[in-house]
């Protein structure tokens, strides 16, 4: 058998060939726009069932007509349910729901995300980027759990953005320390892919696995807290420093090439490989050194971000934050 290799220009259609996904079924935070409305679609198009959640009910029905198309030419099945992840009253409900119906997954994508917001506070209370992308996550993977069967894989988008800090497990609500967008963004997705390494740990052992992964830069309303021209500046400037570090020049990926790594994790990729992993580029992503120099788009993962000890304290820092241990 050929094992192929994918890489940063590899498409979902790339990674996923002919697979046959009849019978299996995923869950995906985040189907109203960009990444997640190509993950789903491209596991419609080849018999998936997809169960997306999405803030904005009427904004979805038309960013996803896309996924309802592909499902219907291929038999694949795509239902789109109301989650707002700012809002554990409603991660609660709807994964009450999912636990109700004792359907089980696959695939479970925790996909939907934040940045760069000003500071504000989910209805729970907590800083709006760590509580959204990181215990509103949090609180859902768990509950889901017991529904992913033997082979299923929990895949939570990260960022090389986790570079810009670690977790603050003292202070995760900036209530002592001076807000920075970009500092809480990097907490938050920081605190992705240690979600993934803690949830790697304790559910490995029935055969599902977890991994995070850093899509590429993308431009997807993820961006939409940013005045254009800001982020038209910040992005020059980020350029020229990758520039002056020797590396290539930079190229922003497509939708399709940024959700490509999450399909590789999920479904193709040995299982063992990506355990407990931070993947970029269709492959396990380098550990840095401590000092290693990086740019904005360079690639590679700190290594706190996947360090197991400081995992299994925001596993339980997050328990108590949420009032929920699992």
């Amino acid at each position: 058998m050929t094992i192929k290799h994918f890489d940063a220009k590899s498409t979902t259609d790339d990674v996923l060939g002919n697979i046959d996904l009849h019978g299996k079924r995923a869950f995906i935070t985040g189907v109203s726009a960009g990444l997640g409305v190509e993950t789903a679609r491209a596991l419609v198009a080849r018999g998936a069932e997809v169960i997306g959640t999405v803030r904005d009910l009427d904004k979805a029905h038309t960013a996803t007509k896309v996924v309802r198309d592909a499902a219907e030419q291929s038999g694949g099945c795509f239902e789109i349910v109301q989650m707002d992840l700012a809002d554990l009253a409603s991660v609660r409900a709807v994964s009450d729901a999912m636990v109700a119906a004792q359907k089980p997954f696959d695939l479970v994508v925790a996909n939907a995300g934040i940045m760069a917001t000003p500071f504000e506070h989910t209805k729970d209370g907590f800083e709006l980027q760590f509580g959204t992308n990181v215990l509103g996550h949090y609180v859902l993977a768990n509950r889901l759990a017991p529904l992913m069967r033997e082979g299923a894989r929990l895949i939570v988008l990260s960022s090389n953005g986790h570079r810009f800090a670690d977790v603050d497990l003292e202070d995760p609500n900036f209530a002592n320390t001076p807000y920075d967008q970009w500092v809480a963004y990097g907490r938050s997705k920081t605190g992705d892919a240690l979600l993934a390494v803690a949830f790697d740990a304790r559910h490995r052992h029935r055969g599902v696995r977890a991994a995070s992964i850093h899509p590429g830069v993308i431009l997807t309303e993820l961006i939409r807290n940013m005045e254009p021209e800001a982020f038209q500046a910040a992005f020059a400037a980020m350029n020229e420093q990758h520039l002056a570090q020797g590396h290539q020049p930079f190229e922003v990926k497509t939708v399709a090439q940024g959700a490509a790594t999450t399909l590789w994790a999920g479904i193709v990729a040995d299982a063992e490989m990506i355990g407990g992993r931070y993947c970029e580029d269709c492959h396990v992503g380098e550990i840095l050194s401590d000092d290693a120099v990086v740019s904005a788009f360079s690639a590679g993962v700190r290594p706190y971000a996947i360090d197991a000890k400081r995992a299994d304290a925001l596993w339980v820092k997050a328990g108590e934050l949420v009032g929920e241990k699992f």
